[in-house]
């Protein structure tokens, strides 16, 4: 059976990796914009569903498609990939402000034909992440690294940033994008 990770996140490669050795990529190229009405854990779990939706409609026979999308949240605001360094360093002041904890929401989309018979999953995974105090001089260092740049929130977990994560609450393949443990469970019967 052909599995199909519909994005282009190195990140989400590798987690994807840990559960299944042979999968292709495919990048879905559909409009990311949000939709009003809809709550957080609803956009990401809707823009995962578009994705793997969109792959799933230019591939054919038995295969599993997995869309995933990640919002990083505080108070209400999301935080998407910075535009510039000034733009990272406020993210990055304003994701410590008042209690230094924010919530990352992933959205999980899977979609499965094998002989025919079609099925989709849709669910989300909510992270809370506690950061710890960084200084100004500790920020420019993280943003002149480079790596801030292309990430929600201009930080990512995964690399050298966690010294300043405190702890988390939650699974920590969700605050990376990919949710592995509720992937598994739904692709478990099709892989094993």
């Amino acid at each position: 059976m052909k599995i199909i990770l519909a994005s282009a996140s190195p990140r989400r490669k590798e987690l994807l990796e840990l559960i299944v050795p042979k999968f292709e990529i495919m990048v879905s190229g559909i409009d990311e914009k949000l939709e009003e009405g809809l709550t957080l854990q609803e956009q990401v779990t809707r823009l995962a569903y578009a994705k793997s939706k969109d792959i799933y409609e230019k591939t054919n026979g038995d295969r599993i498609i997995i869309g995933s999308d990640t919002i990083v949240t505080k108070n209400g605001k999301i935080y998407g990939k910075p535009k510039d360094r000034n733009h990272a360093k406020q993210m990055i002041k304003e994701l410590l402000e008042g209690d230094k904890t924010h919530s990352i929401i992933t959205g999980l989309s899977v979609i499965v034909e094998k002989e025919g018979k079609y099925k989709e999953y849709k669910t989300y995974d909510e992270v809370k992440v506690f950061l710890k105090d960084i200084s100004d001089k500790e920020i420019d260092k993280w943003i002149d690294s480079g790596k801030a740049m292309d990430k929600a929130g201009a930080y990512g977990i995964q690399n050298e940033f966690c010294v300043f994560v405190d702890k988390i609450e939650g699974n920590y393949t969700s605050v990376v994008g990919l949710p592995t443990h509720k992937l598994y469970d739904i692709i478990k019967e099709y892989i094993n």
